[in-house]
């Protein structure tokens, strides 16, 4: 076993050695540009960029012609919303999203308000829910796009997706959702969940970073964001950009094995992180953050007793690799947003802890973080003030 155990990827994932050997031929020898349409290095690393496309399309039931690459996620997330609000403009100003998004769904839309954009950033319930007929009330004659993510980065948790889609599309709106944490961890299927814009990155499954995708429905309805990179008009147009053949081959090799070992993957860590979360739950004193059922089975995220959280991570950062929240807002010294959202105040939001296994987590290793946590709390004040939680929207 490793030491430092590894323990937050939904912060990123090792790269799976198979993409690894798919990638590696795209940096040396077939090295073509893609866009090359005269010659066969070019055409070989088309090629390459077709399959890969099928492959990510397949793994969201989409058809290959909705899928756009991008350098990841955030990327994905900004021409979504920016391209929306353009492309709606006529229309109207107004859009909705969760009080608990990512980052990059929440600074995007903050960025827009300097543009005119009025932005209703909903509340969620204490378990991390957020209640579609609280979407459905908050829809105006102009609002353009409702923005919520299928499932939380901090927490896991899984919202109710095809009711937000539907109400979507019955109010002829546009529906879209940063899944990047859901892809390839639980079935997503865009046809399905009546999703018109999906944000997804190869990093999250376990494929390279610096690679991400964008799923753009083409018809009933067809969307068409207006793209926010100008240039030689690559991706239908959508995206330009020399493409990222070795990343974009990665990102279909992931994707496929994703589709292949997904279910039984799912079945391991959850068998792993419910371990790991009724045993430190067990110790008396930290409490679960999400709902307990609706989210995913790759994390939990524990509240410790005010002063304990901190003093635990400290304690722990030499032998286990967690997190206090989200990896892209790490550095930041503010709480959590996701957690005050969902009711806690500033000192409880600084005691969580993120805890995200993978399939390369084994049981030597949770055994090891349990006995660890144990410990460290073993040395720790044992008198603390309990978390908050009396606070509820």
């Amino acid at each position: 076993m490793h030491v430092p155990v590894y323990m937050d990827y939904h912060a990123t994932t090792p790269c799976d050695q198979r993409v690894l050997e798919a990638m590696l031929p795209y940096f040396g020898q077939q090295f073509g540009n893609a866009a090359s349409h005269g010659h066969a290095f070019g055409w070989h690393a088309a090629e390459a960029v077709k399959m890969a496309r099928e492959e990510v399309a397949s793994l969201l039931n989409a058809d290959p012609t909705e899928i756009i690459f991008t350098s990841g996620a955030t990327e994905s997330i900004n021409l979504a919303i920016k391209g929306v609000f353009e492309w709606m403009a006529a229309k109207g100003k107004h859009i909705i999203t969760a009080a608990t998004e990512h980052r990059a769904v929440l600074d995007t839309c903050g960025h827009l308000e300097k543009l005119g954009a009025e932005i209703s950033y909903l509340p969620v319930q204490t378990d991390g829910l957020i209640d579609p007929a609280l979407i459905k009330s908050a829809i105006r004659k102009d609002t353009i796009l409702i923005a919520v993510m299928y499932a939380n980065n901090e927490t896991g948790v899984i919202q109710p997706i095809q009711a937000i889609s539907q109400i979507a599309r019955q109010e002829g709106i546009v529906f879209f959702t940063d899944a990047t944490q859901a892809v390839g961890k639980i079935p997503v299927n865009v046809t399905e969940d009546g999703i018109d814009l999906l944000a997804c990155s190869a990093h999250k499954i376990y494929g390279p970073k610096g690679v991400g995708a964008l799923y753009i429905r083409r018809r009933n309805p067809r969307v068409r964001p207006i793209a926010q990179m100008d240039g030689g008009g690559q991706e239908r147009g959508f995206r330009s950009g020399t493409l990222n053949v070795p990343g974009i081959v990665g990102f279909g090799r992931a994707a496929s094995l994703c589709r292949e070992e997904m279910g039984h993957d799912a079945e391991s860590i959850r068998y792993l992180r419910d371990k790991l979360e009724n045993t430190i739950l067990g110790l008396g004193g930290p409490t679960l953050n999400g709902h307990p059922q609706h989210r995913l089975p790759t994390v939990t995220n524990i509240s410790f007793a005010i002063g304990l959280g901190n003093q635990l991570l400290k304690n722990l950062q030499k032998v286990v690799a967690v997190s206090s929240g989200s990896a892209c807002s790490s550095a930041s010294p503010e709480p959590s947003h996701v957690l005050k959202a969902m009711g806690l105040d500033d000192a409880a939001a600084f005691q969580a802890i993120r805890f995200s296994l993978g399939k390369f987590s084994t049981e030597e290793e949770v055994d090891f973080v349990i006995e660890r946590v144990r410990m460290a709390l073993d040395e720790l004040p044992s008198r603390m003030v309990p978390v908050d939680r009396s606070i509820t929207h």
